[in-house]
């Protein structure tokens, strides 16, 4: 095993237990489903929000046939994503790679045990009366989104990387 290969993996498990540690105490040790709505900041509030869709609440559907097809094409982004980080040649991409997969795992437990994925963080903004709302999302997300970024950036270094498989 490499050491990009370990810190990758390492980046992909931190991932997982910082998403589920914090989903677990949100449910259950703070009671975010009991207390509803708690604003942290003028700007952000914690919530609960079960997501039966996909990414930003795509494909709404609480059928249990789309659920498993959900986790099943998971599962195959995962094992892909899980080779072309070990044939990645950078750190960053590594890296990246660890952090998505990490998160995609996250949220496929949360599919699996509660047929949808706990979400929770709510950032707003009040203008004029009005107030505009950023999609509810977890920690697993937050992963996932700075995994394709450090993709991204790493794309524009000029380093060549592995092709996807």
């Amino acid at each position: 095993m490499t050491p990009h290969l370990r810190a990758g993996i390492i980046a992909a498990v931190a991932a997982l237990v910082i998403d589920q540690a914090s989903k677990l105490w949100l449910l259950y040790g703070f009671d975010i489903a009991r207390r509803g709505a708690v604003r942290v900041t003028p700007f952000f509030d914690l919530v609960l929000a079960w997501n039966v869709g996909i990414s930003f609440g795509w494909l709404q559907t609480d059928h249990q046939l789309a659920q498993l097809a959900l986790m099943a094409i998971k599962a195959v982004a995962v094992i892909v994503l899980g080779v072309w980080m070990a044939r990645s040649s950078t750190l960053l991409a590594t890296l990246a790679l660890g952090l998505i997969i990490g998160g995609a795992i996250g949220n496929g437990i949360d599919r699996f045990l509660h047929g949808a994925v706990v979400d929770f963080a709510l950032f707003h903004l009040d203008i004029g009366g009005k107030t505009f709302n950023w999609y509810v999302f977890n920690l697993a997300d937050v992963a996932i989104v700075a995994g394709v970024v450090g993709l991204l950036y790493d794309s524009f270094r000029g380093v060549p990387a592995a092709k996807a498989p």
